[in-house]
C-alpha cells in the first residue's frame, strides 16, 4: 500500500529546519505486516526531543529513516501469528520492542531486552525486516520500531499495547514516550514515597510528566527546574509546588533551601551532563538521583566518588521509565481518566505532516511541549 511519510536522509543539517528541510515528505510503499506484525493507521504522532536528537546528530541512527516514535493508532491488519490484537483495536506504541523470553524480559525488565535494542540500533523491526520502500526500491529504516511520522506503519506486535478506545488518539500518543518515561521514572525507577521531596530538572514533555507523577505519588514539596518561565508556569498547572528558574537562581542552593538540605529524589530530564551534576548535588544525603535524559554519547558525568559512600546517594538510569508497557500504559491511562495525571496540559497544538520541519524549530526553541501530528 501507499503511505505519506517524513524521511530523514541526513543528520546534522543546520537549523532553522523550516529552511534546511531535513525531513522530506514522500509517498512510500509499505509492505504488508509479517506473521508477527501489525499494520497501524497512525492517529497521533508526537514530536519529541529524542526525534530532534536524531535530526541534529547528537543521537546517531542509521540512514535513511522514517522518523517518529511516540504515537497512537488503530490496527488495520494483523499477521497470521498475531493472536492478542484485532483489526479495529486502538493502540499506543512502545518504542522498545521486547522479545519476551530473554533473561531481562523474564526478569520483568523488558526495556533492557537485547533483541529489541539490537533491532532498534539496526533500524529494523524485531523480526529483522524493514517494510518501507521508495519508488526506486531503496529500503528505508524504522525509527525505534515505530516510524510514526507516516500515515500508516508496520510494527512488531510487541511494539504496541491495546488501549481504551474512548481515549482521544492525539492524547493517547503522549503516553507512548512523555508519560511512560516521566511518570514511569517516578513510580518504577525512583519509587517516590508520599510526603518525600522531589525535584525535577527540565520541563519538557518528560519532565512535566514526572511532575504529574510526583504529585500523584504524594511527593511534597515537588520542585520544577527550568530556564523558561513559560515552562515553569505549566509545571505549576500540573502539580509543582515550587519552581526555580536556573538562569536566575542556583538550583542546588534553591532546592537545598526549600527542602532543608536537598531533595529525597531528583529526576533529570534535560539530557545535559551539567544538569545531571546539578541534580546529583541537589539530592539529599541518602537520596536518589534518577536520569532520564539522553546526553551526547561523548559527554561524561563526573561526581565526587566518596559522596556515594559518605552520603549513601543512589544514581539510577531510567530508560522508558523502567516501564513494563503492557502493565504501565493501561494504568497510567486509568490515572489520567481518574483525573490524577493532567496529560492534556502537555499538548501544545496539533499539526499536519507538512508542517513538521517548522514544528521541530518550535520544539528546539522551547516554544512547544508536545506538538502532535494528526493525519485525518
Amino acid at each position: 500500500m501507499k503511505t505519506k511519510a517524513a524521511v530523514l536522509y541526513e543528520m546534522g543539517l543546520a537549523s532553522p529546519y523550516a529552511q534546511s528541510q531535513p525531513l522530506q515528505i514522500e509517498e512510500l510503499e509499505l509492505a504488508p505486516p509479517g506473521a508477527t506484525e501489525v499494520l497501524v493507521e497512525v492517529g497521533g504522532a508526537g514530536l519529541c526531543h529524542s526525534d530532534l536528537s536524531v535530526i541534529d546528530g547528537s543521537r546517531p541512527r542509521v540512514m535513511p529513516m522514517v522518523m517518529g516514535h511516540e504515537a497512537s493508532g488503530i490496527v488495520r491488519d494483523v499477521g497470521s501469528s498475531v493472536s492478542n490484537l484485532r483489526v479495529g483495536d486502538h493502540v499506543v506504541f512502545s518504542f522498545m520492542p521486547a522479545c519476551g523470553h530473554c533473561v531481562t524480559c523474564a526478569s520483568g525488565r523488558p526495556v533492557m531486552c537485547d533483541a529489541g535494542a539490537n533491532a532498534n540500533a539496526s533500524g529494523a523491526l524485531l523480526s529483522g525486516e524493514r517494510r518501507f520502500v521508495r519508488s526506486d526500491r531503496t529500503c528505508l529504516h524504522h525509527h525505534l520500531g515505530v516510524s510514526a511520522f507516516s500515515e500508516y506503519t508496520v510494527a512488531a506486535q510487541e511494539s504496541v499495547v491495546k488501549i481504551d478506545p474512548e481515549l482521544p488518539l492525539e492524547i493517547a500518543a503522549l503516553f507512548g514516550c512523555a508519560v511512560m518515561t516521566g511518570v514511569g521514572a517516578v513510580f518504577n525507577t525512583a519509587g517516590v514515597q508520599p510526603g518525600r521531596s522531589c525535584a525535577v530538572f527540565g520541563m519538557g514533555g518528560v519532565g512535566l510528566s514526572a511532575i504529574m507523577g510526583a504529585r500523584a505519588a504524594g511527593a511534597y514539596p515537588t520542585i520544577a527546574v527550568d530556564v523558561l518561565d513559560a515552562k515553569l508556569a505549566i509545571a505549576k498547572e500540573v502539580g509543582a509546588t515550587h519552581t526555580i528558574n536556573a538562569l536566575q537562581d542556583d538550583p542546588v542552593e534553591a532546592i537545598g533551601e526549600i527542602t532543608g538540605g536537598g531533595a529525597a529524589y531528583t529526576i533529570e530530564g534535560v539530557g545535559s551532563e551539567t544538569a545531571l551534576v546539578q541534580a546529583y548535588h541537589a539530592t539529599a544525603r541518602g537520596g536518589t538521583t534518577v536520569t532520564v535524559g539522553l546526553p551526547h554519547p561523548k559527554k561524561l558525568f563526573s561526581i565526587p566518588a566518596v559522596s556515594l559512600v559518605a552520603d549513601e546517594k543512589t544514581v539510577k538510569g531510567s530508560y522508558m521509565g523502567s516501564a513494563v508497557p503492557a502493565r504501565d500504559l493501561p494504568r497510567f491511562i486509568a490515572m489520567y481518566q481518574a483525573g490524577l495525571l493532567p496529560v492534556d496540559k502537555l499538548l501544545t497544538s496539533t499539526i499536519t505532516l507538512d508542517q513538521i520541519n517548522a514544528a521541530f524549530d518550535a520544539l528546539a526553541r522551547g516554544d512547544a511541549v508536545r506538538q502532535v501530528i494528526t493525519f485525518n
